[in-house]
């Protein structure tokens, strides 16, 4: 976390929420409550148990979702459980996180009959993982390989790749450069949607397995070099993530009171006490994704008095989900659209004072300005315009082919890259979209084609790269 406290510094200008620290704690509970036993069985009870579910069609980490329900319904919990954590480790983080609302409930034929509403798949999902009671782990390693797999990077993608090779008896070893496990369910994700040390005690449940070391303070390109990796382990998985802030590409970027919204999060989520963190009066937050409402949602718990999030398109062009665009409205966090980023305003003293906007409008299938520019007062602003992979991590003697826009590593259907012995998946890499969900899909995927190819011999130590 010392790059992101250095960063920090950018708002050290700023003063902090006036609210107490309890107080503040009490707005990062749960933004949903949880079902109790009777509402999950009497919800369990409305799914109609399809056969070959729409809903488990649709799920990206093809959870048996009609069976799953069924177990609740039969007071089965441990059951229904483990029918989720077989096929989705992270089943508690993803019933929380995942936009079950485009998928899985969008799915549901309930939605097509008289009362008109899905099933509650995602929170039958977290009361069946909230409530499990294992006397212990409830999958149990396969006979050993004598195989090694380095994993770089803890986050979903690293964790179920490590998790699904460890139950099929190969033995592994996950670079983590952060102090802590989880990926962005530790550091990117609203600290209300994931309260209480969720994301840690998820990573303390999967590593029940065996067979997986964590070394902490490894960075890819800094201290771990690919090749050295290749050399010394059977296989390696990639799980990077998007470590690297797009920029705004205006003037003035590196001013107090500017900073990327990933970073502020990052710490948001690591305060014991979110009375000391830095707080604008008026905050401005550039993007359209879940990141940007999360910002601005958090910053409105927080005591902020105004709260932007700016887009340059129209909130039907938003990638975060109209279920997010209303907790935004709820927290009466305004949503400006059709402005595009003109000028950074600063103060006497250098710093951020506001934003100048031009208007768009399509021309076509072509965003356009339309000449016309107004300003918005701000103390800070944030940045949420989406990530990048940190090419340089990889750049070394075994450098792996990227895709044609240079920002994703390219993978065959089998999560294999171009340098033999070396996969990757989650958000490095292009196929699907940038979901916790699809992430634990790609290692979990992977996991499967490293083991199959070690397997068949075609990997080894001494295989020259």
């Amino acid at each position: 976390m010392i790059e992101v406290l250095s960063r920090l510094t950018k708002l050290e200008h700023l003063g902090h929420p006036t609210t107490s620290k309890e107080e503040l704690a009490s707005r990062f509970t749960d933004l949903v409550p949880a079902l109790t036993a009777r509402q999950a069985l009497i919800e369990s009870q409305r799914c109609l148990y399809c056969y070959d579910a729409p809903c488990t069609r649709i799920c990206p980490s093809d959870i048996d979702v009609a069976s799953f329900i069924r177990n609740i319904a039969n007071e089965n919990i441990n059951g229904a459980a483990k029918t989720i954590l077989q096929e989705n480790i992270f089943g508690g983080s993803c019933s929380r996180v995942c936009p079950t609302e485009i998928l899985c409930e969008q799915s549901c034929v309930r939605n097509h009959d008289a009362e008109g509403q899905p099933v509650k798949i995602g929170l039958l999902q977290r009361h069946a993982i909230d409530n499990m009671q294992f006397d212990k782990h409830p999958f149990e390693r396969a006979t050993v390989t004598g195989r090694t797999v380095a994993v770089v990077g803890a986050g979903p993608a690293g964790l179920s790749c490590a998790h699904r090779l460890a139950m099929l008896g190969n033995d592994v070893v996950v670079f983590e450069s952060h102090a802590k496990a989880g990926g962005l369910n530790e550091y990117g994700i609203a600290k209300y949607k994931l309260p209480d040390d969720f994301a840690q005690r998820e990573v303390d449940f999967l590593l029940e397995i065996g067979g997986i070391t964590i070394q902490y303070g490894q960075t890819l390109g800094g201290n771990l070099k690919l090749s050295d990796l290749r050399q010394q382990y059977d296989a390696v998985f990639l799980a990077l993530g998007l470590g690297a802030s797009r920029e705004l590409g205006l003037t003035g970027e590196d001013a107090a009171g500017l900073l990327s919204a990933v970073d502020y999060i990052a710490e948001l989520r690591q305060a014991d006490d979110l009375s000391k963190l830095p707080l604008a009066s008026r905050c401005l937050v550039i993007g359209a994704g879940n990141t940007a409402i999360d910002m601005a949602v958090q910053m409105a718990r927080l005591g902020a008095d105004d709260v932007t999030v700016v887009y340059r398109r129209g909130t039907e062009s938003m990638s975060a989900t109209e279920h997010e665009q209303d907790i935004a409205k709820a927290h009466q966090v305004r949503l400006k659209t059709w402005a595009q980023p003109q000028q950074i305003l600063l103060d006497e003293a250098g710093r951020v004072r506001g934003m100048r906007f031009e208007k768009t409008r399509m021309d076509g299938a072509r965003l356009v300005g339309t000449g016309e520019s107004f300003d918005i007062a701000a103390d800070a602003i944030f940045k949420a315009i989406g990530q990048s992979l940190d090419a340089a991590s990889i750049n070394d003697a075994l450098a792996v082919e990227l895709e044609k826009q240079g920002d994703k590593i390219h993978v065959d259907d089998s999560f294999r890259t171009s340098v033999s012995g070396v996969y990757a998946g989650g958000d490095c890499v292009a196929p699907g979209q940038d979901l916790t969900v699809q992430a634990v899909q790609h290692g979990k995927l992977a996991a499967a084609a490293i083991h199959q190819d070690l397997l068949s011999n075609s990997l080894s130590k001494k295989e020259a790269a």
